[in-house]
């Protein structure tokens, strides 16, 4: 029961974070939402930045383990590549960006093992990046203007930019394509969405 209880209140302050950012949640907002006292949330994360430093290690963990799955289906180079960024698509049905995109605009008063956590994730996930286009140069499916590790880089900040313009437009899915489109036509030919593969 009381892990069910942990999990309760990470699941609805990931979904919080990543639509109001960290500054614009608090204990009160989760009990609420749950059903239970915020001294049961104390309980377990007793500060709000431990709260905040479980949620980016789980999200971290998550999205590693998608990354994975996608490397793991015997597809192209193009269709991995997609499948990745339709991870940064999705969460925009819901109007939720990416967990650790939205805290690094709080990052001067997160405390130093939360800043840690986060720098992780985007290392990780940049890594994972540029062996995935390390691989489409192998095999000749695109060719990379600069180093791997700097088009990883670049378009992972495409990525992470194009979440942010698409979430004020009307149609938010429609103008992330229209962005990502742009950028990675050389890459993909066509971005046109197609459902993830990979379970969230």
């Amino acid at each position: 029961m009381k892990q069910k209880t942990a999990q309760q209140i990470l699941d609805v302050a990931q979904s919080m974070v990543r639509n109001r950012g960290y500054s614009a949640f608090s204990y009160a907002d989760i009990a609420q939402e749950i059903g239970i006292r915020k001294a049961s949330i104390h309980y377990h994360f007793p500060a709000k930045d431990d709260l905040v430093k479980e949620l980016v290690k789980r999200y971290q963990k998550n999205f590693a383990r998608k990354c994975f799955e996608i490397e793991q289906q015997e597809t192209t180079p193009q269709a991995q590549l997609r499948e990745f960024v339709n991870l940064y698509r999705d969460g925009l049905q819901d109007n939720k960006i990416c967990l650790c995109g939205m805290l690094t605009a709080d990052l001067s008063v997160l405390n130093s093992e939360i800043q840690a956590e986060i720098r992780s994730f985007f290392s990780v996930t940049e890594s994972w990046l540029a062996r995935l286009l390390h691989r489409g140069c192998e095999t000749e499916a695109w060719q990379c203007s600069q180093s791997v590790e700097v088009e990883a880089k670049m378009l992972l900040s495409m990525l992470q930019g194009a979440q942010l313009l698409a979430r004020v437009a009307e149609d938010s899915s429609a103008a992330f394509d229209q962005i990502t489109g742009a950028c990675l036509e050389e890459k993909l030919s066509a971005i046109s969405y197609q459902p993830s593969a990979i379970s969230h």
